[in-house]
């Protein structure tokens, strides 16, 4: 382990800057620390043999995982699954930073597999907890991305609590992210909009780019309305996750032709445990390898350009586009750690 948080950074912003050429990332994942699993949480893990929705995996599974699926790095955050909520703020705000710390210590041990990243909710812990637990984050634990789920959690993605935190995070030059799906409607394209036009000097990270758990058929029109509104706002990034394929693919060929900066500002992810990554990364292998052979494909624009894709873009996508947005965001956040 690092024990230091500023040499922990250091040294993974070097590592992306010498290796981003060649890694794969992953770019959503959510480990657990189950020694804290408790109540009918634990219950269900102890008697599911089963897969089920969110199964808490650990940090260490998370690395025989990637080792499996050939991904060399993980962006991590905690697991909403494993993470009960009461009606207490408190108690909320006790057992989310519990789940904070153990990503912390997950980055600070393995800061060559793992990108740290911080989880906070104004609905459950009341909006004065939530800033204190991101002051936390982008202070103590010297996290660069904080996250939150309007979705599951209930709140409107541009609702005031959520401005006032965005707000918080440009002001200590973090980025902002969001689960970003049409599984419920409290994060529709507008909202997404509202907030990437009222911060564009700060990168807005929109997890699930329209995916998430809703119906393929229900999400299609958020997944056509993202795919136009990261053209619209070159601030957005995204990451897929909890989409379907086909969308995916199509979300790649579009911003591909678009070329920069929208090119650079998609990603690779598996949202494990929601998703497997020897699954899904086997998958983005396979389709852009079927890019490259663009007199087969069964998209038109593909055929039409057969120049469009090539290695570079591919590694973009499976890694370098996400390790350049942590580099250029952790020096603009720490930019004393790197002077020289």
């Amino acid at each position: 382990m690092i024990a230091d948080v500023s040499q922990r950074i250091i040294h993974q912003v070097n590592f992306l800057i010498k290796n981003k050429d060649h890694l794969a990332i992953d770019s959503d994942t959510h480990p657990s620390d189950l020694s804290l699993l408790s109540g009918k949480i634990l219950e269900k893990y102890k008697n599911s043999k089963n897969y089920y929705h969110g199964r808490p995996i650990s940090g260490d599974e998370l690395l025989r995982e990637m080792k499996m699926a050939a991904v060399d790095m993980s962006l991590i955050w905690q697991n909403p699954a494993a993470t009960p909520y009461t009606d207490n703020q408190s108690e909320n705000y006790n057992c989310l930073l519990k789940a904070n710390e153990y990503i912390f210590h997950l980055g600070q041990s393995y800061p060559e597999k793992f990108i740290p990243a911080g989880w906070t909710d104004p609905k459950a812990l009341g909006l004065d907890k939530a800033m204190k637990i991101v002051d936390i984050f982008m202070n103590d634990f010297g996290f660069l991305i904080v996250k939150m789920n309007p979705a599951q959690n209930a709140f409107p993605i541009d609702g005031v609590e959520v401005m006032t935190i965005v707000e918080k995070i440009a002001e200590n030059n973090g980025i902002a992210a969001f689960h970003y799906g049409a599984d419920t409607p409290y994060t529709p394209a507008e909202g997404l909009e509202k907030i990437a036009s009222s911060f564009p000097e700060i990168r807005i990270i929109g997890i699930h780019m329209g995916g998430g758990g809703a119906s393929y058929n229900e999400a299609e029109e958020l997944y056509n309305q993202t795919r136009e509104l990261g053209l619209k706002c070159p601030n957005l990034f995204f990451v897929q996750s909890a989409k379907r394929d086909t969308h995916i693919e199509s979300d790649f060929i579009s911003y591909t032709l678009e070329g920069e900066p929208f090119c650079k500002n998609i990603a690779c992810a598996s949202d494990a445990p929601y998703g497997r990554q020897t699954w899904n990364f086997g998958g983005y292998r396979m389709m852009f390898k079927s890019l490259l052979n663009s007199a087969e494909h069964t998209d038109e624009r593909v055929r039409n350009n057969p120049d469009a894709f090539n290695e570079v873009i591919i590694q973009n996508y499976m890694g370098r586009n996400i390790a350049e947005l942590i580099i250029e965001g952790y020096k603009l956040k720490f930019p004393h750690l790197f002077k020289h």
